[in-house]
């Protein structure tokens, strides 16, 4: 079976980001997710409830600063919606 290509498998920088994501989380307030990196494909994403993204993320507890790290998907998008790809 062939491996399926995963498109956003490259590091980008934050101001090219993969996709922006944007929600209200109950615990932090706004926040802003910069996906830089996805570790899988969409396929494997979707079966791996541990799949996880490298990110940017900015909120009133980075103090309006991007702090980088690898985040769960779900946790990102249980509180935000995608507003750019």
């Amino acid at each position: 079976m062939p491996r399926e290509n995963n498109p956003c498998g490259k590091t980008r920088k934050v101001d090219k980001p993969y996709e922006i994501w944007k929600g209200v989380n109950p615990m932090i307030g706004d926040i802003e997710y910069r996906v830089l990196k996805k570790y899988q494909s969409p396929s494997n994403e979707n079966t791996n409830p541990y799949a996880r993204w490298f990110v940017a993320a900015k909120s009133e507890a980075t103090f309006g600063q991007w702090e980088l790290g690898d985040t769960y998907i779900k946790d990102i998008t249980l509180y935000c919606q995608r507003v750019d790809v």
